[in-house]
């Protein structure tokens, strides 16, 4: 009987695996390297458990194994499993062995992982080092995924996900330590749960997530639809960043077409198009970059999609460039009912110029459902506070709720985050829409009108609390009660220094 596996037990084995690269290769390269050989040895797993399986079925007919494998979600040609790569450690050509085996697995799928294993180079000298530096380091990465207790044959692990939370684990990880750049690729898991529960994709719908990062937020939609019966697509403008959203995609069986993760510019390029149109979605996602400076204004101004009726975004701030693109893409007819979910800095709610008119618009069109104030420092990379918008097609009226949640976490050392009982008070006062002393409050489409369009949370929820009454009698008795103790210690310390000789 094999040992059950721990999940704590393979994160631990997985973060050690970076020690061989810690220090010496720079953690944007060598989560690259550490996130592919994962994704390797899973699939090697599944790939022997499946072989096992036909044996105890067909025998050691090598031929009908084959036929039956070919038919498997995904296949791994001969000689390029990770137990076939580990028995060539030793050799002196190791990564260029470990590209022509990830190339192979790539052309043997295409259809799910072309273009997945581009952006890694397991036989460069800029990143790895010369070759005997960098066989060795390889080495080491082989012999720690060899790891007999890192075994996640279906068989043992029970339909664990094991793989999708290692992966989430390590991802979370690296972008933890990733500075500045890691809110790129990354929503902690607890944001991206409260964003999908928020707004609860439902069977037969197409969600979509135009900034996808690693795809973290999309996998949390499509488990809150609670069947397969979805379609997720999405877009990542950095090929690395691709690569791990498909590799995540494959690890967590999510319900992929071909085609539905791209790897291009959303706001300059679109990718997610039907005939000449861009594809219209039921729920739309995202928590795109802050404040991207150059998203690309100047083609904006001639954008053959038309997104942009409602004005142009700063050239230096491209938060409604995103916005806009996500309204834009979701479907217009009431039964679809089209909304979307964004994560953005608070500026947004009340910068005036170009931006200040769109919302203007947007409100006024009656699409914008929530603003959703968010403690600070949940997100990697920033420390700043967030909000959620929450826009919807086709609303029953034209008020608009604002939470302010920013009080409710648990504050850690580098990173707050969302307890499920602060998840759940948001989801709760969302889902009842009514105004909540020192929390939340319904305002009235006049009221924002009267504020000019200003979303600013405190304008509308008052998080005041007013101090007790000073009882002036109480704290004038208890200073006379101090003045006499003082004059009673000074009187004695007096008496001390006399006998001491030292009242001069």
């Amino acid at each position: 009987m094999t040992n059950p596996i721990s999940q704590d037990e393979i994160n631990a084995i997985l973060w050690k695996a970076c020690d061989t690269f810690r220090g010496t290769v720079d953690p944007t390269e060598y989560k690259n390297y550490i996130l592919v050989m994962l994704f390797l040895k899973y699939i090697s797993d599944v790939w022997a458990d499946k072989y096992a399986a036909y044996q105890q079925e067909l025998g050691d007919n090598a031929d009908r194994i084959r036929r039956r494998l070919e038919r498997e979600r995904f296949v791994i040609p001969d000689g390029c499993d990770f137990d076939s790569l580990y028995e060539q450690r030793n050799a002196p050509n190791l990564g260029e062995i470990i590209n022509k085996a990830l190339d192979a697995i790539e052309q043997a799928n295409k259809d799910k992982l072309e273009g997945v294993f581009r952006n890694i180079d397991f036989n460069s000298e800029s990143h790895l080092g010369k070759t005997q530096q960098r066989n060795s380091r390889l080495k080491n990465l082989l012999n720690d995924f060899a790891d007999p207790r890192l075994d996640m044959r279906p068989s043992r692990i029970n339909g664990l996900d094991v793989i999708g939370n290692a992966y989430e684990y390590l991802i979370g990880k690296f972008a933890a330590g990733a500075g500045k750049k890691a809110g790129e690729f990354y929503t902690p898991p607890e944001v991206s749960r409260l964003l999908a529960k928020l707004l609860a994709p439902q069977s037969g719908e197409r969600i979509c997530d135009p900034a996808c990062g690693s795809g973290s937020l999309l996998i949390k939609c499509a488990e809150e639809v609670g069947s397969p019966n979805y379609a997720i697509y999405g877009q990542e403008s950095n090929g690395s960043t691709w690569a791990l959203a498909m590799m995540n995609m494959f690890l967590h069986n999510a319900n992929l077409n071909r085609g539905a993760i791209q790897w291009n510019d959303t706001i300059r390029h679109p990718q997610l198009l039907e005939g000449d149109s861009l594809m219209r979605f039921n729920v739309v996602v995202a928590n795109p970059p802050f404040s991207l400076d150059k998203w690309g204004a100047e083609e904006a101004e001639s954008d053959r999609y038309k997104r942009f009726w409602r004005g142009l975004p700063p050239k230096s701030k491209g938060d409604y460039a995103f916005i806009t693109h996500m309204i834009e893409t979701t479907y217009t007819e009431p039964s679809q009912n089209g909304r979307v979910g964004v994560i953005v800095p608070h500026g947004v709610l009340f910068r005036g110029a170009a931006e200040g008119k769109i919302r203007q618009q947007l409100i006024d069109e009656n699409l914008l459902d929530a603003v959703i104030g968010l403690p600070p420092n949940l997100f990697y990379g920033t420390g700043i506070p967030a909000a959620i918008l929450i826009f919807k097609r086709n609303r029953p009226d034209k008020r608009v709720l604002f939470i302010d949640a920013s009080r409710d976490f648990e504050a850690g050392s580098n990173q707050n985050r969302l307890r499920p009982p602060d998840i759940e008070r948001i989801l709760t006062t969302y889902r009842q829409r009514q105004t909540v002393e020192r929390y939340a409050y319904l305002a009235e489409a006049a009221e924002i009108q009267a504020n000019d369009y200003n979303l600013n949370i405190p304008r509308y929820v008052d998080t005041f609390e007013a101090e007790d009454l000073v009882d002036m009698s109480a704290v004038n008795a208890e200073i006379r009660d101090l003045r006499g103790k003082l004059a009673d210690v000074e009187a004695q310390m007096q008496a001390y220094l006399r006998e001491l000789g030292l009242d001069d």
